[in-house]
Formats: C-alpha cells, structure tokens, sequence
C-alpha cells in the first residue's frame, strides 16, 4: 500500500489550503486514516484523524480551522486548513492504519505558511 501526500505549497497566514492523500488501496482496508505534521526542530504531531464511518478528530492547534474528510470511491482523504497560522508551517504526513495494526505513512508535503 501507498499513500502519497499532495498540495502542500506557500500560502499567506489567514489563508486556507487544502492536502488531498491518494491511497493506493480500498481506504475501507483501513480503521482510521489521520494526518500528522513536523514543523522545523519539532517532533511529528498529531492533527486529525478520521475514522471508517466518517467522524472525524482534531488536535486542539487546528480544532475549529480546519476539516478531514474522505472519498471513498476515490481513495482519497482530504484537510482542509484555514485561518492558517505561521506555527502551521510544516511538513504533513498521510497515513493508514488497518485492522490489524499496522501503520503506513507517505512522504510529505511541505506547508509554509509566511506571516
């Protein structure tokens, strides 16, 4: 299985951006889809995850700012960031997790967010 990360890119702060994670497999494969990200220096953290009937979680640094979801007849899960802030500079990941536990990440996409 892969995952590939797309639409990281330079965006002003108090813009908006949207990540789109194309699977390579059925994302019905998976128990939860989540995004992670790792600003400069910083160790990688949380920021959403949705899981199989759709609901979604946020970490509190994007709750209210931002919205996962998925398509599921294309494979692909979504993050919808606005009111982006400086501190949302970072690299995001994609990554799957199936029913058996084991995890799988993508390569980044690198958010920059200029103030």
């Amino acid at each position: 299985v892969q995952l590939q990360a797309f639409g990281g890119g330079l965006v002003q702060a108090g813009g908006s951006l949207s990540l789109s994670c194309a699977v390579s497999a059925s994302i019905f494969s998976f128990s939860v889809l989540a995004w992670f990200r790792q600003a400069p220096g910083k160790q990688r953290e949380w920021v959403a995850t949705i899981f199989r009937s759709g609901d979604g979680v946020y970490a509190d640094s994007v709750k209210g700012r931002s919205t996962i979801s998925k398509n599921n007849a294309e494979n692909t899960m979504y993050l919808q960031m606005d009111g982006l802030k400086a501190e949302d500079t970072a690299v995001y990941y994609c990554t799957a997790r199936d029913f058996q536990g084991r995890q799988t990440w993508g390569p980044g996409t690198l958010v920059t967010v200029s103030s």
